[in-house]
């Protein structure tokens, strides 16, 4: 989990993602994908620098490539986010929650019911999620180190 941490800390790193996604939503048929051109054309950003990040988020699962010839195109990889998400959820506000399950129309006392379900699955997944990290961690490294 600390590695995503560090790689979205990176203000062109979350740049490049926005870039990803803003294709994604606003250019369906292209499944998403971006040209490192594309990408070097929108940020201003020269090509070794965008590259750079590239395979920083390559590596972090955030983003996936598709070699054609000399060319190279990007597109986003949601599920890590979606992890991070996951974690993340026992720390919201539990106003939002409430707020939520108000829009949805559940009672006061049945949405804080629903809130203390909803931490302790997803505390549960937190848990899982850093065993599984941990126990990867523990395998890789070794690998990495030869």
């Amino acid at each position: 989990m600390a590695d995503i941490f560090d790689v979205v800390a990176d203000a062109t790193r979350r740049d490049i993602l926005a870039v990803l996604l803003d294709r994604e939503e606003v250019s369906p048929e292209s499944h998403g994908e971006i040209s490192v051109s594309e990408i070097v054309a929108s940020l201003g950003l020269s090509q070794p620098t965008v590259s750079k990040h590239l395979k920083v988020l390559r590596e972090a699962g955030l983003v996936s490539v598709r070699e054609e010839g000399q060319h190279r195109y990007y597109r986003l990889d949601r599920g890590p986010l979606e992890t991070l998400e996951d974690w993340l959820i026992p720390f919201m506000s539990s106003d939002a929650a409430a707020d939520a399950a108000m829009l949805a129309g559940v009672e006061a006392s049945d949405a804080e019911s629903l809130r203390t379900e909803q931490l302790a699955f997803a505390s549960r997944i937190g848990k899982a999620f850093a065993e599984t990290a941990h126990q990867v961690s523990a395998v890789v490294s070794p690998i990495k180190r030869r």
